[in-house]
């Protein structure tokens, strides 16, 4: 009982305190004049995925490589068939957007260097800097195109903050500067919330495969990447029913990089270490092959409808019955 309560905790905390890190953070950038457009592409882009970074980060410090690649790479699964599926299935997802294009063979290279690097070598400071590095590439050269269409044209990363702003009117920039002490403390709290969540979390994931006698990196793929990946099923489940699928999709396609790139390299700077040899050898290939189906998809006649989102939704639970024991 106390580790369900533990991971339910986790969860909970890690969602609130995400929340506050966000909103607080993007009123302390609107108040010292930061542009909306850089507080999407960075703030609320990265801000949303702090739920999966806390978490990993903290299981790798821990000593449980599994829940910490585990987290990332389930995640990146559940975006890609469960979340998109699902979307598909309540809204058929009109992909319209050119930029998409370039977000999507970003996804896809994402996940090949993961894979390549995850098989052949450990997870060390330099692979964690140029993966944090190729994210910072890749939202500069989002910035630089969003600046040039002028709004009128989106990509995945932007979209993705969309998603959070229309989820909760709270993440809008205020309407006119004011004192900074009270969003700065918001920010502080959900930072402690979302460190006190993960710890809760890891905790619970890690009693949790003890109890049941299964290995840790199958609950880092299953329970804790859908638990971490809630912000991302709800904000893409409302995007669809608001008619806006193409904000889902991109939604799903920043998260993923995000957690590749962003959230693996950071995991890699602060806790060197091998990608367990099960992730390596099969889960990452399913990682990939995902990521290639919803490309495809997309670029098939531009539209995701509900028979592809029922696969999609079937190819997860084959996942989920092929890797539980």
């Amino acid at each position: 009982m106390m580790v369900w309560l533990s991971l339910l905790g986790g969860f909970v905390l890690l969602v609130v305190g995400g929340e506050l890190l966000v909103r607080g953070a993007v009123q302390v950038a609107n108040r010292l004049g930061v542009s909306p457009l850089v507080i999407g592409l960075t703030l609320v882009g990265f801000g949303t995925s702090t739920p999966e970074l806390m978490t990993s980060v903290q299981a790798a410090l821990s000593g449980s490589p599994g829940i910490a690649y585990g987290n990332i790479v389930g995640s990146n699964i559940a975006n890609t068939l469960l979340i998109l599926g699902a979307a598909a299935l309540l809204s058929p997802i009109l992909i319209d957007s050119r930029a998409l294009k370039r977000d999507g063979v970003v996804m896809v290279a994402a996940a090949i260097m993961f894979s390549l690097l995850a098989a052949t070598v450990s997870f060390g400071w330099f692979v964690g800097a140029v993966f944090v590095a190729a994210l910072a590439g890749y939202i500069y050269v989002a910035f630089r195109h969003e600046s040039a269409a002028g709004g009128q044209e989106h990509g995945a990363v932007y979209e993705k903050a969309v998603a959070a702003q229309e989820l909760d009117p709270g993440f809008r920039p205020a309407a006119a500067p004011t004192a900074l002490l009270l969003p700065l403390l918001i920010a502080l709290a959900g930072l402690g919330i979302v460190v006190l969540g993960g710890s809760l979390l890891v905790s619970g994931a890690v009693s949790l495969a003890r109890s049941l006698g299964i290995s840790e990196t199958i609950i880092g793929l299953t329970i804790v990447a859908v638990g971490t990946s809630l912000p991302e099923l709800v904000t893409s489940l409302v995007a669809a029913f608001r008619k806006e699928a193409d904000v889902a999709f991109g939604n799903i396609i920043g998260s993923s990089i995000y957690n590749i790139l962003g959230i693996g390299g950071i995991t890699a700077l602060f806790a060197p270490g091998r990608v367990p040899a099960e992730i390596a050898s099969f889960d990452n290939l399913v990682m990939l092959a995902a990521a290639c189906l919803a490309v495809g998809m997309a670029y098939t006649g531009w539209r995701i409808g509900r028979r592809e989102g029922a696969l999609l939704l079937l190819g997860y639970a084959g996942y989920l019955v092929w890797i539980w024991p």
